[in-house]
C-alpha cells in the first residue's frame, strides 16, 4: 500500500516549540540551515529508489530560498503551501491568516511554475477554534488540506475528528479533501504515530508496527511528516524551556537512520497520488 510522504519545509529556527525564545522579526539574525538540509532529504529520496513525496514550504523559506521550490519540483516531488510565517492560525485574525496565506501560495506559484492546491497548518493547528480557516482555504482555491490532527495536545487537535482521508464541508458550506495526520487507535484514545517528534520520540520497532498496523489492519494509508531540521543533528542548540528542548532536540542523532529504515519497509508517494488511490481525485475536484 502507498502512504503519503510529507516534508514540512521550515528551519529550526522557525518552530513552534522555540516562538517563547525566538521572534519572528528575529528570524534573520539566525544561520539558515533549511537548503542544505532539504537537500539532503531530496538526495536520500533518491538514493531510496526515486521515492516522490510531498513538500509544504513555508512561504518565508521559499523567498529566502529562491532556488529551493524549483529543485523540489524538478526533482518530481508535489509542492504544497505551508502558510507564510509559521504562526499559529488561532493566534491569527482571519484577516492576517487571509494576506498570508495569499502571499505564501503566490510566491510558490511563481516559482513552481504550477498550481499549488495542498495547503498544511503550522503546527497543525486548525482546531475547533480556527475552522473558520478552512473557509479561507476554500476561498482561495485549495482543494486538499492536511492540517487536522484527531489528538489531544496542548498546542493542536480535533480528538474527535475523521482519522481517515474524507471530503470534509467547510464551515461556509464548500468542500475539501481532508488528509488528517495518522493516529494508532488504542482503546478509547488515539495516539499519534504520523512522524516528527513522535518519530524521533518512540523505539523505531514501535513507529514500525504501528503503521503496519495502520496499513494492514485498518486497510488505509498513513500520512508520515519530517521536517528538515530533523537530519540535522549539527544545528545551533537554543536555550528555551526543558520541555521545549526535549521536544525539538530529542533522538536528532537517530532520526536520519530510522528515516532510512522507513523508505525501506514502506511504500510512499505524494498525497496527490494516495488521495486518488483512495477515490479522492484532487484533479477531478480542481
Amino acid at each position: 500500500m502507498r502512504n503519503a510522504l510529507t516534508i514540512d519545509v521550515e528551519d529550526y529556527f522557525q518552530v513552534a516549540a522555540l516562538a517563547e525564545v525566538i521572534r519572528p522579526e528575529d528570524w534573520n539574525r539566525h544561520e539558515l540551515r533549511v537548503e542544505r538540509n532539504t537537500h539532503r532529504l531530496l538526495d536520500l529520496f533518491d538514493e531510496a529508489g526515486g521515492v516522490k513525496g510531498t513538500f509544504f514550504v513555508l512561504g518565508w523559506v521559499a523567498e529566502a530560498c529562491p532556488a529551493l521550490v524549483r529543485e523540489i519540483a524538478s526533482r518530481g516531488h508535489e509542492i504544497a503551501s505551508h502558510g507564510y510565517s509559521h504562526q499559529l492560525v488561532y493566534n491569527q485574525t482571519p484577516d492576517v491568516f487571509r494576506e498570508e496565506t495569499h502571499r505564501s501560495r503566490a510566491v510558490l506559484e511563481d516559482q513552481a511554475q504550477r498550481p499549488i492546491i495542498g495547503y498544511r497548518a503550522a503546527s497543525y493547528s486548525i482546531t475547533r477554534d480556527s475552522l473558520w480557516a478552512l473557509d479561507i482555504l476554500t476561498e482561495q482555491g485549495f482543494v486538499w488540506d492536511s492540517s487536522i490532527f484527531p489528538v489531544r495536545h496542548d498546542h493542536y487537535g480535533i480528538p474527535d475528528a475523521d482519522r481517515w482521508p474524507h471530503r470534509l464541508k467547510a464551515p461556509n458550506g464548500r468542500e475539501l479533501i481532508e488528509f488528517p495526520l495518522t493516529t494508532l487507535r488504542i482503546g478509547p484514545l488515539n495516539l499519534p504515530i504520523a512522524g516528527g517528534g513522535y518519530f524521533r520520540l518512540y523505539p523505531y520497532a514501535f513507529s514500525r508496527a504501528g503503521l503496519a498496523r495502520v496499513n494492514n489492519s485498518d486497510g488505509r494509508p498513513f500520512i508520515f511528516y519530517l521536517h528538515p531540521w530533523e537530519v540535522d543533528p549539527d544545528q545551533p542548540r537554543i536555550n528555551a524551556s526543558w520541555k521545549s528542548r526535549f521536544r525539538h532536540y530529542n533522538n536528532l542523532d537517530k532520526c536520519e537512520a530510522r528515516l532510512r529504515r522507513l523508505l525501506r519497509d514502506f511504500d510512499f508517494d505524494t498525497v496527490g497520488n494516495v488521495l486518488h488511490t483512495q477515490g479522492l481525485d484532487i484533479r477531478t475536484a480542481a
